[in-house]
């Protein structure tokens, strides 16, 4: 199977970030959303973004690289081991998604939520995950916290728990620079080294 082979391949002690770990926790100077200004904030249809990765779905860890590129109906998703190596590469267009391993095996499927857990190791809504990434929340979203600039530091969305702890600047409209996700037993955080919006 192929989440097996990515999940040996990326497995790493959760001692290693433990530290980090920040969630559940406010921010210092957290005010409630009806206190502070809405920070103006849109979605760039297109991006690509490169970061450290880990995971756990509550009894396995894993962590690595990953650089996303994302178009409005294109995405192409590269995991690398922490050593640097291809570990797994997902590409998703019109015609389904496509995940290839360092070994050369290949899997399809309709479409990339069938696949993403095999790459990034928990189960995770792709049409949600462009806006996510750039503290965007859908209209559906509550969003339960809001950090001094009026920024999303906590969000509520399709039964996830979206945390934004640390912003990449202090602009209003900075995208984030630490991501945590959670849902029951997994875990998702996303630390994006470099961020580059496309026209």
């Amino acid at each position: 199977m192929p989440a097996a082979f990515l999940r040996t391949r990326l497995r790493a002690p959760l001692a290693l970030l433990g530290c980090a770990l920040l969630v559940g926790c406010a921010a210092p100077g957290l005010r409630p959303a009806s206190e502070t200004p809405h920070a103006l904030r849109s979605v760039a249809a297109s991006f690509e973004l490169e970061g450290r990765l880990s995971a756990t779905d509550g009894t396995r860890a894993a962590n690595g690289r990953l650089a996303w590129h994302h178009e409005a109906h294109n995405d192409r998703w590269t995991v690398y081991s922490p050593l640097g190596q291809i570990v797994a590469q997902l590409d998703r267009d019109a015609a389904g998604a496509r995940l290839t391993t360092a070994d050369g095996r290949r899997f399809d499927a309709p479409s990339a939520d069938a696949l993403l857990p095999d790459l990034l190791g928990v189960q995770a809504p792709v049409d949600h995950l462009p806006a996510w990434v750039q503290a965007v929340p859908s209209d559906r979203a509550e969003i339960r916290q809001r950090d001094a600039l009026g920024r999303p530091a906590l969000v509520i969305d399709a039964g996830w728990r979206i945390e934004y702890p640390e912003y990449a600047s202090a602009a209003p409209d900075a995208a984030p620079r630490r991501i945590d996700l959670s849902r029951g037993d997994a875990r998702l955080r996303l630390i994006i080294d470099q961020w580059t919006p496309a026209p």
